[in-house]
Formats: structure tokens, sequence, C-alpha cells
């Protein structure tokens, strides 16, 4: 019987240490997928974050560098000038990417750095014990913001794919859903979409993906789908906000 299905080769045999419900291991695969579907595995190199995903390399069959809480994309730099011909990809959580790395993410896309940066977004620190994010609902309740987020003391949600499309380095900003077939469909279209941008030189691209994090939220698996299907999603609008491919 023919195979139709099966484990990426960039995809590590291994037990992943996420929890039930948790998102990263869609995404994980997502990323491999694409990597095996282009053939650049034994030319790239993954930046790890600080966060849930910390163990990165251990799920990866290619190479990978651990970086300093929020310094990915200062790594992924200096990755991508030595080795300018390595496939070169960071993967962040929200508080990594969207907090301590606020600097790091906004100077390499105003750069127009040739990378790819993965970016989840689950609203929440999910392995730090679940205090409020930069992505953090309004009302939404974590182990610093008990009674939910209030605008006047926390300010908003930071959202990113808004913030970083208009710098000039940025060549695709997208962000997407991990909560349905048709959804991960598009979140693969986009996350090739920004490998081949990097493999064609044409500077930044981010895709944001909208995650799940059930432990952290207090909520059953099926009831973080529907949280991101049915609030996330109306604060944080799932499309393309730039494409320098038109």
């Amino acid at each position: 019987m023919e195979k139709v299905f099966t484990r990426p080769k960039t995809l590590s045999d291994v037990q992943m240490a996420y929890c039930a419900g948790c998102t990263h291991g869609i995404a994980h695969r997502l990323v491999a997928e694409v990597i095996d579907e282009l053939g650049v595995r034994e030319n790239t190199v993954g930046v790890c974050p600080v966060g849930c995903s910390v163990f990165l390399y251990e799920y990866f069959e290619c190479d990978t560098i651990e970086a300093a809480h929020g310094r990915a994309p200062a790594v992924a730099t200096g990755v991508k000038r030595c080795l300018p011909d390595r496939v070169v990809f960071t993967y962040q959580g929200d508080g990594d990417l969207a907090a301590i790395g606020t600097a790091e993410i906004v100077h390499a896309a105003s750069r127009g750095e040739n990378i790819s940066v993965m970016f989840i977004n689950n609203a929440i620190y999910g392995m730090t014990g679940g205090q409020m994010a930069p992505t953090t609902m309004l009302g939404q309740e974590s182990t610093t913001t008990p009674g939910g987020r209030d605008h006047a003391r926390a300010g908003y949600p930071m959202r990113v794919c808004e913030l970083l499309s208009p710098l000039e380095g940025v060549a695709y900003a997208a962000r997407v859903s991990l909560t349905s077939p048709a959804n991960v469909a598009k979140a693969k279209r986009a996350i090739k979409t920004a490998f081949q941008n990097q493999l064609d030189g044409k500077g930044l691209s981010i895709v944001e993906m909208l995650s799940t994090c059930p432990t952290q939220w207090g909520v059953s698996p099926l009831d973080a789908f529907r949280h991101v299907d049915e609030v996330m999603t109306a604060y944080y609008p799932l499309g393309v906000y730039k494409d320098v491919n038109g």
C-alpha cells in the first residue's frame, strides 16, 4: 500500500513536550514540510527562541542555534550575513518577539534582512507562568492581569503584522491561523512564500500564526480553538498585509 502521509524528514522522530491542544506541533510540521519541499534541509539554519519552543533543536533535523530571549533576529542576521547561501529562519513566540525582542524584529525588518520569521501568537506567556504578553487580548485574564487586561493600565494588544508591513525592508507579512484544515493549508502556503522570498533575495518575511494555549488560558483544547476563531481573529484579522510579489 502506498503511503500518502508521513513524517517530514526535517521533523525529528521524537515526542514533543507541548501541552495537549497546543498548536506548536502543527506549526513545526508545516515549517518542516516546506523545508523538505524546497529541498534546503542541508542548507538551513533555524534560530531557537526562549519560550515553549526553546527545544526546537530537538525537533528539527537541521542546524539550529539557541538565541538569548528576543534576540533571534539579531542572531539570524549574523548567520545570514556571514553565510549568505544558508536559508535562515527564526521561530519566536509573542513574548520573545513582541516584548523583549521588539527592537530586534523592528530593526531587522527595517534593514530588510533576508531571513524568514515564524511568529507564534498565542496571546500569553506560555512557558514562564501565563503572564500578560504584548498580544494579550483586552479583558483576557492572566497571572499579571487577574481582572483582565485593561487598556488604561496595560495598553492595547500589539498587531505585529500591521506594525511591520509599512517598513521598506519587509517583503512579506501575513497572518494565518492553525485552527482548521483549511487554515492550516493557507498557513503552509504563507510559510512557503516566506522561505521562497528568502531564496529569491527579497528581504524579510514574517508569518504570524494565531495559536492556542489551553493550559495558560485555563480552557479545554476545543474551547481554545473556538477562542482563536471567534475572539482573536476579530482583533487580529487573517490575511496578507504585504507582498512584494503583488
